[in-house]
């Protein structure tokens, strides 16, 4: 069992691959630590693999695995992680803007006690005016909003450039576009996190696979994230209260129209009040049962699969204890 992992997602990065390779490979041998590399091919259309799998032929510590097409960056990382065997995991990306260099400052801070480290992207913005605008405001404010939502404040939670102990990876099931949002999901099982200043290179082959639209579906999987953070293992807790909202702000506009009526003599047939109190009444019971639902679900989920609701650091009770 190698000591470390160090994942690679690759998506049309033939020019880069054999540069990474003659980078990377020495900076690890360096460190005196048995390691692998495992490259995940994410439905390249270049000769990507190609170019892999003679690297695996000269070089066995090089895996290599081809999805059979483009799933995204989240469904390489969790190939990879699910052949992983080293004790650390490292991600970088394939196309040579993290440094290899940069890998020793990341494994000292695990060796210091951290769990989850993540790069820090120094001196990013001197690509010129025009990305201002297109990467570094969008950049800034989703970093910023990312970390007040969850609770765990990262300055560059879209660098690739991460070490993680392995068991907190296997910890966590990845899905959509959740990889960003590791140290995030991960600090709901109660991991220490820290953050490495670390080099950024500008792109010399390929294009850039992100742009503005990432933006909106950053925002959609934060509500993702801040659902499964706070309410994955209590649904009723969300759905429940904003059904008891909706049904106390229509018991209280149906009181002031019964009283309107009977006091006053008022008629409710033309009031569109009359109608939004049913719907707000309605749409209370019916988010009560839909938390009441998610809780089955939930209960379903953990009894079914013997999946626990808590993680452990580590367990020091004997088996003859247990």
């Amino acid at each position: 069992m190698p000591d470390l992992s160090i994942i690679l997602p690759i998506y049309n990065e033939a020019e880069n691959i054999p540069l990474l390779y003659d980078e990377l490979v020495p900076v690890l041998e360096s460190i005196g630590r048995s390691f692998e590399i495992i490259a995940v091919d994410d439905g390249s259309r270049d000769n990507s693999f190609a170019l892999l799998a003679a690297l695996h032929e000269r070089d066995p510590r090089l895996g290599v695995v081809r999805l059979r097409r483009n799933f995204g960056q989240t469904a390489a990382f969790a190939a990879g992680f699910d052949r992983a065997t080293g004790a650390t995991i490292l991600t970088m990306d394939a196309d040579l803007q993290n440094s290899p260099a940069d890998i020793p400052a990341l494994l000292e801070k695990i060796d210091e006690g951290y769990d989850v480290v993540s790069g820090w992207r120094q001196n990013r913005w001197k690509e010129g005016i025009s990305t201002f605008f297109t990467r570094r405001i969008p950049s800034a404010t989703a970093n910023w909003l990312i970390s007040t939502v969850t609770g765990v404040h990262l300055h560059d939670y879209g660098c690739t450039l991460k070490a993680y102990c392995s068991d907190v990876v296997r910890e966590i099931n990845l899905y959509g576009d959740l990889h960003r949002f590791i140290p995030a999901v991960a600090s709901h099982y109660g991991v220490s996190i820290a953050e490495v200043p670390v080099s950024y290179r500008p792109r010399k082959f390929g294009q850039s696979k992100y742009g503005l639209g990432r933006t909106v579906r950053v925002l959609l999987d934060l509500l993702t994230v801040r659902f499964l953070l706070s309410y994955s293992t209590r649904p009723i807790h969300i759905f429940g209260l904003m059904g008891f909202v909706s049904i106390f702000l229509g018991a209280i506009i149906g009181i002031y129209l019964t009283v309107i009526k009977f006091a006053y003599g008022a008629s409710l047939a033309e009031r569109p009040l009359l109608l939004f109190v049913i719907m707000l009444v309605t749409v209370g019971v019916q988010l009560v049962i839909m938390g009441l639902l998610g809780e089955l679900v939930v209960r379903t989920y953990y009894e079914s699969q013997d999946k626990t609701i808590y993680a452990v650091r580590e367990d020091l009770v004997s088996e003859d204890q247990g």
